[in-house]
């Protein structure tokens, strides 16, 4: 591993924050949620601070408890495609899903973007948790997650192929001779599988990163599988060092196993935060957010998370979650999570709810602008990260106040870059542009 790294910091804009409460506060514009000044702005924050990407979710179906705090409710897409024409630099990743799209779409989209942005774009890989979302989509039910994770992988085989369906050089533009492209440099993948059937080629040439960086979110056994195999940057909730140490050894372990190099794939668990001047001060801004929650919110997330109904049990008495093997897919390793918080601390109900509040199982840091910078370093300096995806308690101001005190920080140790040394997102990644590949993988299932 190169001794020079640098830390790597993502930005998770979630409409005018990820706390559940964020909403509620005075200074908070609720109609931010879907004003597109609203996120021009936070992009250019996010700019401004030298930030590797910026990264919106994508819940395509609208969850339970929506009078409790704003969802997220435009298309993440479309919202980064909008934000490529106000940056110049900073990455630009969308969640979009394997289970409720298909491969030829997706790779033609994510290519445009590519193009659009010079060479910026990103497109996070996930599966769909949320079984409410198949009525959406036509299907009678939510296929189980093992036959969700079988179909990203072989969605995620026809997405490269439909990538490398061109040679770099396969545009001649010669007008002497009348050739615009040499037919020999494009390529039909003729993928005939278990889920899909897909000719090619892509109608698209191939873009300024050759690919768009491929993101993985998830902690579950066969999301790590997945991201071992496919992911350049993964994206994981580990709330406390050991844990994280052990789950970034897990997956680079799986990754060498694979085949792939494990110093060219990312591991950036989330990362939550309250600054202040001082830490009291810090602690007493994180007690006005928790003070704002909702626990009929709380307890509706739990109740996801676990399967327990809670909401006959008393707020304020002990609570402990019990184990459980069976669970699908990001919720088992949610619960698992939920689990250890409840078994290493005595938490009444109302303080594992506001516990969760902020970041849903993800690390909270709360503390001064050094106490933030200070933890950030330490995970990157002992094999629990590569980097964080940030997640903004309240936006712009979290966001805004991480930039302008806790940027400079970790500048000044030499840790994180002062400027953009590239224009690509695999510039800023550290990642090399990928060559064509021929992987039989793409053609394999038709013999």
């Amino acid at each position: 591993m190169s001794q020079n790294r640098k830390i790597h910091l993502n930005a998770f804009l979630r409409n005018v924050g990820q706390h559940e409460a964020a909403w509620r506060l005075p200074e908070t514009r609720v109609a931010s949620v879907t004003d597109i000044d609203h996120y021009r702005n936070l992009a250019r924050i996010a700019e401004q601070g030298k930030l590797d990407a910026i990264f919106f979710a994508d819940h395509p179906v609208l969850k339970d408890r929506s009078q409790d705090r704003p969802w997220d409710s435009l298309d993440p897409f479309t919202l980064i495609s909008a934000l490529s024409g106000v940056t110049s630099h900073i990455g630009l990743v969308a969640t979009a899903s394997t289970t409720y799209n298909d491969p030829y779409g997706i790779a033609r989209r994510f290519a445009t973007l590519d193009h659009v942005s010079k060479g910026r774009a990103a497109w996070n890989v996930v599966t769909t948790a949320n079984a409410e979302a198949a009525a959406n989509f036509g299907f009678d039910h939510h296929p189980d997650p093992n036959t969700r994770y079988e179909r990203a992988a072989e969605f995620l085989d026809i997405t490269i192929g439909l990538w490398d369906s061109w040679n770099d050089d396969a545009i001649r533009g010669d007008k002497q001779a009348g050739i615009f492209v040499d037919p020999d440099g494009i390529h039909r993948i003729d993928h005939h599988g278990k889920y899909f059937h897909v000719a090619g080629p892509l109608e698209i040439p191939r873009s300024p990163q050759g690919r768009p960086v491929i993101f993985q979110a998830g902690s579950s056994e066969p999301g790590k599988d997945l991201a071992a195999k496919y992911a350049e940057a993964i994206f994981t909730a580990q709330p406390i060092i050991e844990d994280a140490q052990a789950f970034y050894a897990d997956v680079k372990g799986r990754i060498r196993a694979v085949g792939r190099d494990p110093d060219r794939v990312l591991i950036l668990p989330g990362l939550s935060f309250f600054i202040g001047g001082t830490e009291e001060e810090a602690w007493a801004l994180r007690e006005t957010f928790e003070g704002l929650t909702l626990p009929t919110y709380g307890l509706a997330q739990l109740s996801r998370i676990t399967g327990i109904d809670f909401s006959d049990h008393d707020l304020d008495q002990p609570v402990k979650i019990p184990a459980r093997e069976e669970s699908e897919g990001n919720q088992k390793s949610r619960h698992d999570l939920v689990y250890r918080l409840t078994t290493t601390e005595d938490l009444t109900l109302r303080q594992l709810l506001r516990r969760l509040s902020a970041g849903r199982g993800h690390r909270i840091a709360t503390g001064t602008p050094e106490q933030i910078a200070g933890t950030i370093i330490e995970w990157f300096q002992n094999g629990a990260a590569d980097g964080f995806n940030l997640i903004p308690p309240a936006l712009p101001t979290s966001l805004s106040t991480f930039v302008e005190q806790v940027v400079p920080i970790l500048q000044s140790k030499g840790v994180f870059r002062e400027e953009y040394e590239g224009t690509t997102l695999r510039d800023h990644l550290g990642l090399d542009r990928p060559s064509v590949s021929r992987d039989t993988r793409y053609t394999a299932a038709a013999e």
